[in-house]
């Protein structure tokens, strides 16, 4: 709102997000000019509390930036011991041996951790090097300068009136003004695809693809768990409906993530991905690891699928997308934080380089041209054809292909395929409700599998009733008028959890609801919303969920 008065702060580089990617960039711009001004919002109440990334962590970015991170006791312990692939039927597995696996599959050297504290580790090392770091502060706004680059972002706007005007006791917030500004909102933010849209940086590209990943940390019986193992499965209960998988990593302390992807291109709009993944913990190898342990915490987030392909332009006038803004998971390995770290390296090089050259608010090529052809370009491009195969040909030919895909490339760089394409995005490929079987759910037991608003508050969210409703319909009416009829309103089914509602009364046309207090900001509606009607944007101050230790 540029009638809205707010004081500003200058910096050299203003970064948004301190997940991995803008951590990476916030230190190594400090590693390479002590001198420059760096500040780093955060929209979580504290850094680390909107990470949802249980992961197994290949510390490639971690080793190029803090090459002594052992020694300064980063919050990595759990080295992989062993790798587990599963295909699971309705009753049993077939687990695939390791030797026909192309090298870049294998997990041994890898750490199974919990991002959320890697991050509040990183945050440290940060802070220690004269970083300035902003928890709480949700970005929600891009200011432009003269020539229409980028030249800062709005944060800390605080009270608004619950139509989203400004009121008596709004806090306008501050605008904080940078030579360049660095996006690493994650997966779908608000201003990387405002900045997207804007500056046309999907041009020439692919269309991007996503996945919901849901999770939850179990404590297990001691007799039962297997520090350092991983496993992943594919197969049931998803079979033919939709492409995906899960995966189980034990760590420390008797704990083990317990993960669940659907890829978001599934076409039935009865598919239920939430509980596709309590049903999956009822498999007989899942529920007898499960049984006798508890749940402790849940969270769901999209993961970006298009891989290097669906790349948008990394560089736009004024700053720079990072890590998942961008799309970096490379997805056979259910892996991104390394390459997350590594692009917030290679834009603080870019930017030291510009700002000793005198230069502010242009294009940072030289980091768009890293991110094509460094390190991270030859991450991605050995695996790009897995996920557009695996959506082609189903599960079983993607296994053959994609395998012999990863292999040829491994040794010899080049492709059979080509370049695969994707073709529509998610929303598009959303399929006519009648013409897709329902499916029959069965309820959850409440002992091994959950219902979505109990396991909802066990990601600690929290909005504020009175504020603004963040998630924003472009057409009110659409969900009544159009997805309904047509579609059997997906949103109903598609969010893990539980916001979106039609609610039918004797004697009343349906309503469409919208609980905007269970958000746990995975950003599934932006995307799988046939309509594409709904818009995600950050609430208010640190709002959300509160994951620990995910």
């Amino acid at each position: 709102m540029s009638d809205i008065e707010r004081e500003s702060m200058e910096y050299d580089v203003v970064i948004v997000g301190a997940g991995p990617a803008g951590l990476s960039a916030a230190i190594r711009l400090k590693q390479q000019d002590p001198d420059l001004e760096v500040v780093v919002l955060e929209k979580g109440s504290e850094v680390g509390a909107h990470i949802l990334s249980g992961a197994v962590l290949d510390t490639c970015g971690l080793d190029k930036l803090i090459p002594d991170w052992k020694d300064k006791g980063a919050p990595i312990k759990t080295e992989v011991k062993k790798d587990n692939f599963l295909v699971l039927g309705p009753a049993g597995h077939i687990r695939v041996p390791n030797w026909p696996m192309p090298p870049l599959m294998n997990n041994h050297g890898n750490y199974i951790v919990s991002m959320a504290n890697v991050c509040r580790w990183m945050a440290e090392q940060a802070e220690e090097l004269g970083v300035e770091i902003f928890p709480g502060m949700a970005a929600s706004e891009l200011v432009y300068g003269e020539n229409g680059e980028v030249k800062g972002v709005v944060a800390g706007v605080f009270g608004l009136e619950a139509d989203g005007s400004y009121g008596e006791n709004t806090e306008p917030g501050m605008e904080l003004h940078g030579k360049y500004v660095f996006i690493s909102e994650g997966v779908r933010g608000s201003l990387a695809k405002e900045i997207i849209g804007k500056y046309d940086l999907q041009a020439g590209r692919d269309v991007q693809k996503f996945g919901i990943g849901m999770k939850e940390i179990w404590e297990i019986d001691p007799a039962k768990h297997r520090e350092g193992t991983v496993t992943h499965t594919m197969g049931w209960p998803l079979g033919s409906n939709a492409g995906g998988g899960s995966f189980i990593y034990h760590l420390e302390n008797n704990q083990v993530f317990v993960g669940f992807v659907v890829h978001l291109n599934y076409k039935n709009p009865h598919l239920y991905p939430y509980m596709e993944f309590q049903r999956f913990k009822h498999h007989p190898e899942i529920a007898k690891l499960l049984e006798g342990g508890k749940r402790v915490a849940y969270g769901a987030r999209a993961i970006t699928e298009g891989g290097y392909q669906s790349m948008p332009k990394a560089s736009f006038p004024g700053g720079a997308l990072l890590g998942c803004s961008v799309g970096l998971v490379n997805v056979p390995r259910i892996k991104g934080n390394h390459n997350a770290m590594l692009s917030g390296m290679a834009a603080a090089d870019a930017a030291v380089k510009a700002i000793k050259a005198g230069r502010a608010g242009d294009e940072l090529n030289d980091y768009e041209e890293e991110l094509r052809t460094g390190e991270v370009a030859k991450d991605l491009k050995k695996v790009r054809n897995v996920k557009p195969l695996w959506s082609k040909y189903g599960l079983t030919a993607s296994l053959m292909l994609g395998g012999l895909d990863m292999w040829v490339q491994s040794i010899t760089g080049w492709s059979p395929f080509g370049t695969v394409k994707h073709g529509k995005n998610d929303a598009e490929v959303t399929g006519k409700a009648k013409d897709y079987p329902e499916i029959d759910y069965p309820k959850p037991d409440g002992t091994l599998s959950f219902d979505r608003l109990t396991n909802v508050s066990f990601a600690a969210t929290n909005h504020e009733e009175s504020q603004p409703c963040h998630l924003k319909l472009a057409n009110p009416d659409l969900p009544i008028s159009v997805n309904l009829p047509e579609f059997a309103e997906p949103a109903q089914r598609y969010c893990p959890a539980g916001v979106y509602e039609v609610v039918e009364e004797d004697g009343k046309d349906p309503r469409f609801v919208v609980n905007f207090q269970n958000c746990v900001h995975c950003k599934t509606c932006d995307i799988k919303d046939p309509s594409q009607n709904i818009t995600w944007t950050v609430p208010q101050g640190g709002d959300g969920p509160n994951y620990p230790n995910m």
